[in-house]
């Protein structure tokens, strides 16, 4: 059974400028409303085997979710926060370790959220009448996000394979359709293929990093960095023999560069989406299977193209509103730091430059959000969908409905930590 798309991009363009528009004018209440009608749109556009998808999610569950979560994050800003620094300072003379335990207090509640607001999407997601659902199960993914984390870092990525198989599999393992479970098969070893390029990119990098500041430095600003450095760590004094005088030696080696930043990046979108499209292999319901044919390279070309044009609409923004705010700010300032000749704008009365720059400022990011939600959002989900499909599907007759998912906060407190902003 394919999974095709039917959504086009002017269409996702004028609906996130309109509903952005309104944003605005409501100062960000009625992003609730926003989220959901684009939901709406993109989930109708998804269609497996000719039939839409469904989202039915409420503008006013989210709403009253978010102000339900704001109210018990202000009681852990306010009240846990406050005895944190009060311990920091009676400990540690300081406050440095207040912040730290406020910071490592919040990741738990980032994946806390990640979990409750996946489950409520599911809830709220339905196909040819049936209910997606997740089972309860969020403070068990915080906690074993977090050991997950702990374990990936300490290894210096080398079990993020790991991490990834086991945190989508709890997700996977508690997910359903109508009264169909799904299931995670597979290994997490199989997720080293999608992390060779990765890896391999990051052996060059190191291997580029021990050429320019150890073997051969470029110029004697690195030599003499390293030869401090390794001085240091042993308690010795530093060995200024053999210093080089000219500062361009080995210059060239620095724009490898750019080739190791662009291989960085696609070893990383290569890895995360690889894994994903292994791991839908590797879905599995009573009589369902599933297959993804995902390109990696066309994924990084949508993210890299969309991104790009997304943050040039935000650097044109930003110069255009210091450029109308020369009465308020000076242009003699302003030239001076720009280095151009800016006196046109500086006739302009200031009253006029205030009201310009403030709309022109809620004008950039609401076409940041229109251009990421045309060009990144759109084709990612358009690529994913359409590269999709269920070779068994005969399980499909057998599955019944559900009982509708109940609970207050909805997405509340992915909003309020700003995870919310993902469609």
């Amino acid at each position: 059974m394919p999974v095709g798309f039917t959504g086009r991009k002017g269409a996702v363009f004028w609906l996130a400028l309109k509903l952005g528009f309104w944003s605005i004018l409501t100062l960000g209440f009625y992003r609730f409303w926003m989220k959901t009608r684009l939901r709406r749109y993109f989930w109708s556009s998804i269609r497996p085997g000719g039939h839409p998808m469904e989202y039915v999610g409420d503008p006013w569950e989210k709403l009253l979710g978010f102000f339900i979560a704001v109210v018990i994050l202000t009681f852990y800003i306010g009240v846990v926060n406050l005895l944190l620094m009060f311990v920091s300072f009676s400990l540690f003379d300081g406050n440095f370790a207040g912040y730290l335990l406020s910071f490592i207090g919040v990741i738990p509640l980032w994946f806390y959220a990640r979990y409750r607001a996946r489950r409520y999407v599911l809830g709220r997601t339905r196909w040819r009448g049936v209910r997606f659902g997740l089972e309860p199960g969020a403070w068990g993914y915080a906690g074993r996000a977090c050991l997950h984390w702990a374990l990936t870092l300490c290894t210096a990525g080398l079990l993020w394979p790991r991490m990834t198989f086991l945190l989508e599999k709890y997700r996977t393992d508690r997910t359903f359709f109508g009264s169909a479970r799904l299931t995670q098969e597979g290994h997490w070893t199989m997720l080293y293929r999608p992390l060779m390029p990765l890896i391999l990119v990051v052996a060059a990098c190191g291997l580029w990093t021990l050429w320019v500041m150890v073997l051969h430095p470029i110029g004697p600003a690195f030599d003499l960095f390293v030869r401090g450095f390794i001085a240091g760590a042993t308690g010795t004094t530093p060995d200024l023999e053999g210093v080089g005088t000219d500062p361009t030696v080995g210059l060239w080696r620095m724009w490898l560069m750019l080739p190791l930043s662009f291989g960085l990046y696609y070893g990383v979108v290569h890895y995360i989406f690889g894994a994903r499209r292994m791991m839908a292999d590797h879905k599995t319901a009573p009589g369902i299977t599933f297959a993804s044919g995902l390109r990696t390279g066309r994924v990084a070309w949508i993210y890299a193209g969309g991104t790009i044009l997304a943050y040039l609409v935000l650097v044109l923004g930003i110069i255009l509103i210091m450029l109308l705010m020369m009465p308020v700010l000076g242009a003699s300032i302003l030239s001076q730091m720009g280095g151009v000749d800016v006196g046109a704008f500086s006739t302009v009365p200031r009253w006029l430059s205030i009201l310009m720059s403030v709309v022109l400022y809620f004008a950039v990011f609401l076409m940041w959000s229109v251009v990421y939600n045309t060009f990144v959002t759109f084709p990612l989900m358009r690529h994913m969908a359409s590269t999709l499909s269920l070779p068994t599907h005969d399980g499909l007759a057998d599955v019944s409905q559900r009982a509708r998912d109940e609970f207050a906060e909805a997405e509340g407190f992915a909003e309020a930590l700003d995870l919310g902003a993902a469609i």
